[in-house]
């Protein structure tokens, strides 16, 4: 039985109204905007209001995305949310999505693998469609992080902002859509990035939330070491797996985590800054809604041309790793 190609169908995002300078940044940690510019590339991000949360930034993006496919969402067959911030434990923010959708013939799960997250979501949604299990699947990536930042961290909370991307995946035409897929997790690095509280390990108590352990805590020498390293190299070897290889990237889109990171692997793929999306500067680290917003983007502004073939790369909290090879 042949596998049915899978492609992407429709894009979506939302970020938040407010936005939040460096200048605004240091009126509340020690910082300045010229040491988050020289060290990072961001100069603005998002934060949610207070009453926002992910599963109000997923809706958006998703219908925007659905709309994008020329869908219904009675016509969406299986949600799946990447997200380390959702709305609670439990249900599924996917779960609340979809009854706000009105997608009511979709299953749904989360799904956490940090900034990697939506690369990993995309490797779960595509088989459902090649082998015919289902025909549409909405994959978001969402993030509300101001919620997890810690104010008195000016090493991280500089770092990240709030948002949501999303596609709907279908059948398309032979040749097109999805070629490969690289993913990849290292465990022993699981300490390097975490949200320690909160969990079966250490349930909140008065201690936990006084000893800040419910913020995002990262070792960022070692995480940025190794996310130089894996990006170009999750890369090439998901392009290997289509059998091709750097010279036939018509265009990058990788995970907004930092411009130093990103510049390394443009250099290891030979790319002319043309080739690749930013838009880390406008929005920070998003986490899991960086690769599916800087995509729509490009999207709507007209940088992806039918035919061309993407790679989508990220790196984050697990330690995990994921790239992916399509061509629109």
């Amino acid at each position: 039985m042949s596998k049915i190609p899978v492609g992407i169908l429709g894009t979506g995002s939302a970020v938040p109204d407010q936005v939040v300078t460096n200048d605004d940044m240091a009126k509340r940690v020690d910082t300045n905007d010229e040491w988050i510019r020289t060290r990072t590339g961001i100069r603005e991000r998002r934060f949610a209001d207070e009453q926002t949360a992910s599963s109000d930034l997923a809706l958006l993006a998703g219908q925007r995305a659905i709309e994008a496919a020329g869908i219904t969402p009675e016509q969406i067959d299986m949600i799946i949310c990447a997200t380390v911030t959702p709305d609670m434990m439990f249900p599924a923010t996917a779960c609340l999505v979809q009854d706000r959708l009105g997608a009511t013939k979709a299953a749904a799960f989360d799904l956490s693998a940090g900034c990697s997250g939506f690369l990993y979501g995309l490797s779960c949604a595509v088989p459902m469609i090649e082998t015919g299990m289902h025909k549409h699947v909405l994959v978001i990536g969402v993030e509300t992080l101001s919620r997890i930042m810690d104010f008195e961290d000016r090493s991280t909370c500089v770092l990240f902002g709030d948002g949501a991307g999303a596609v709907v995946l279908g059948p398309t035409t032979e040749g097109r859509g999805f070629l490969s897929f690289e993913l990849g997790a290292d465990g022993s690095g699981g300490n390097l990035l975490k949200q320690e509280a909160g969990g079966s390990r250490n349930p909140a108590t008065q201690e936990t939330v006084l000893a800040r352990k419910h913020f995002i805590s990262m070792a960022g020498n070692e995480v940025f070491k190794f996310a130089v390293r894996i990006l170009g190299a999750a890369s090439e070897a998901a392009l290997k797996k289509a059998g091709l290889d750097k010279t036939d990237i018509d265009f990058l889109i990788p995970h907004q985590a930092n411009t130093r990171i990103i510049d390394a692997a443009i250099k290891r793929l030979d790319l002319s800054e043309e080739k690749v999306y930013v838009n880390l500067d406008r929005y920070g680290n998003m986490s899991s809604a960086s690769i599916p917003v800087a995509l729509d983007e490009a999207v709507r502004a007209g940088k992806i041309k039918e035919g061309d073939t993407l790679v989508l790369v990220g790196f984050g909290a697990g330690l995990t790793w994921g790239a992916t090879v399509l061509r629109w």
